[in-house]
């Protein structure tokens, strides 16, 4: 990134991924993993429901959402009726097929995608208020979350020039 009219290059990224469908939890890996590659400082922050991608138990179950998802698509491209969705195994099925188009594309898995950035030196962070809410301890989630924090600790960290805050 070089500087232009006076933008200041991207120096630092904190994402948040406040949902843990399949579909958000890999936008926030994915484009964590390439701020960490471009060589930019990366932070990741889990909350609410975004959690469920750091949490031991629930990281490698992610779904996808079928009800209220207006861009899901059947194949050949029609649009996909919510009402499907709380039928009993759509949902699941349809995270299967999900998954196995990623796996055709070599996208690693969640655990791997969370070591593939921490290697690299990226952060992961989980929010506090969110930990306490679903009772969780940094004990419940993956060994590469560096810490619990605060958001007043997250705006901390995004202190500076040349700082992107994303929310996924």
């Amino acid at each position: 990134m070089t500087e232009k009219n006076n933008e200041k290059p991207l120096r630092k990224i904190l994402l948040i991924c406040a949902k843990g469908s399949i579909e958000d939890v890999y936008a926030t890996l994915i484009m964590g993993n390439g701020a960490v590659m471009e060589g930019i400082e990366t932070k990741l922050f889990f909350t609410f429901f975004g959690l469920d991608a750091i949490t031991k138990k629930q990281m490698m179950k992610l779904k996808t959402s079928t009800v209220g998802n207006p861009a899901m698509r059947m194949p050949g491209g029609l649009p996909f009726p919510s009402l499907l969705g709380i039928i009993p195994g759509v949902e699941a099925g349809v995270s299967w097929m999900m998954k196995k188009e990623m796996d055709k594309l070599d996208v690693p898995p969640v655990d791997e995608f969370l070591e593939m950035i921490t290697a690299g030196g990226g952060e992961i962070y989980g929010c506090k208020l969110a930990c306490d809410m679903f009772k969780l301890t940094k004990a419940d989630l993956s060994d590469e979350v560096k810490d619990i924090i605060t958001v007043g600790q997250l705006y901390e960290m995004a202190g500076g020039e040349g700082v992107q805050i994303i929310f996924t």
